[in-house]
């Protein structure tokens, strides 16, 4: 089996802390399976950016382009502008590679954990696939007499049918493959947003048409929120816009235990994709190695099925729910484990 090429970007606060136990993890995958991972680090973030005043250069990238994924741990920090990281690093890779599929798996791996009444981990177990290229986040907009009483702000919601049309296929395809319901479920705003949310209407009924086997299902995104709360098992495939994804995953990760359980993965299915967990930077706890690295763990595991190897990352998935059950954990989930100690439980298990 040829060897898979990743590339480390620890990033910022306890980013490069959490990410240490992923590759510890995936490095002891590699000595159980036929696996062959080769790791290299790329020292992007505040530190980086403070010295040099450089983000992301071109040399970077394509240097970037040579590898078979990115596993990223945290961008954001105090000393520098909200924003400038963030924008700098995380959507201008997520641009420049055309990774145009957000998913956001919302799963319960342990019962204790969510707050929802009477729900178990067979009633929250849904993929959330978010378009991550377009809407409100591609930064068409301005201001006109900005700075004076009569200032005027901006920002387009972009949608375009190759855009809408490759992330509704590509959640088709996904529910197909679902072992579940095989159904999918369209969330947007098309009662009010009725020139944008026309078109993802109008593409979803004429990719429906390829996939006879899939369920049609639509709800308004207000509605949806509600569903999620009251009724999770209703779901199994929801595929969305960029801007509504962005909420909904965040209350998916909550009724799935926090976001120390919350892993992203923004996919270029042709190209080169990343993953990370999604709880942020949290300089506050940086270097003391409490942090919590269950979501970077699964982030790893994330990468791994997509990289085609579902069976070896079920296994980390299996011992991460071991070590849950097991309180084998850091404070935040009930144990009393370092970061390190956590990484260093689930490779046992592994073995």
């Amino acid at each position: 089996m040829s060897k898979q090429k990743i590339a480390i970007i620890g990033g910022d606060g306890i980013g490069p802390e959490v990410t240490k136990q992923g590759v510890k993890v995936l490095e002891k995958l590699a000595q159980i399976s036929d696996l062959e991972f080769e790791f290299e680090d790329f020292a992007l973030g505040a530190d980086h950016y403070l010295e040099t005043g450089e983000l992301v250069t071109d040399e970077v990238k394509a240097d970037l382009e040579e590898f078979d994924a990115i596993y990223l741990g945290a961008v954001g920090d105090p000393r520098v502008k909200p924003g400038v990281l963030e924008h700098g690093i995380l959507l201008d890779l997520r641009f420049s590679f055309d990774q145009y599929i957000n998913l956001r798996p919302i799963k319960l791996l342990d019962p204790k954990f969510t707050p929802l009444k009477d729900k178990g981990p067979e009633d929250i177990d849904l993929m959330i696939v978010r378009e991550n290229t377009e809407g409100l986040y591609a930064g068409v907009g301005g201001f006109l007499k900005e700075g004076t009483k009569d200032e005027v702000a901006t920002q387009q919601m972009i949608n375009t049918y190759k855009g809408v049309e490759r992330v509704t296929r590509y959640a088709y395809e996904y529910a197909q493959k679902r072992d579940q319901e095989k159904k999918l479920t369209l969330c947007d705003k098309s009662n009010v947003l009725t020139y944008a949310h026309d078109l993802w209407q109008r593409v979803f009924a004429e990719v429906g048409q390829d996939f006879a086997d899939v369920k049609q299902d639509h709800m308004l995104v207000d509605a949806i929120t509600m569903k999620m709360v009251r009724n999770p098992e209703i779901f199994d495939v929801v595929v969305t816009c960029n801007m509504f994804g962005d909420i909904i995953t965040d209350l998916g990760a909550e009724i799935q235990g926090g976001m120390g359980l919350a892993v992203s993965g923004n996919i270029n299915p042709e190209g080169v994709s990343m993953f990370e967990p999604v709880h942020g930077s949290a300089p506050d706890i940086a270097g003391e190695n409490k942090a919590n690295p269950i979501a970077a763990l699964l982030a790893a595991a994330m990468m791994v099925e997509v990289l085609g190897h579902p069976e070896e990352a079920d296994k980390i998935e299996q011992a991460i729910k071991l070590s849950l059950a097991k309180n084998q954990t850091t404070l935040d989930m009930g144990g009393n484990l370092t970061t390190d100690q956590v990484g260093d439980y689930i490779c046992s298990v592994l073995e």
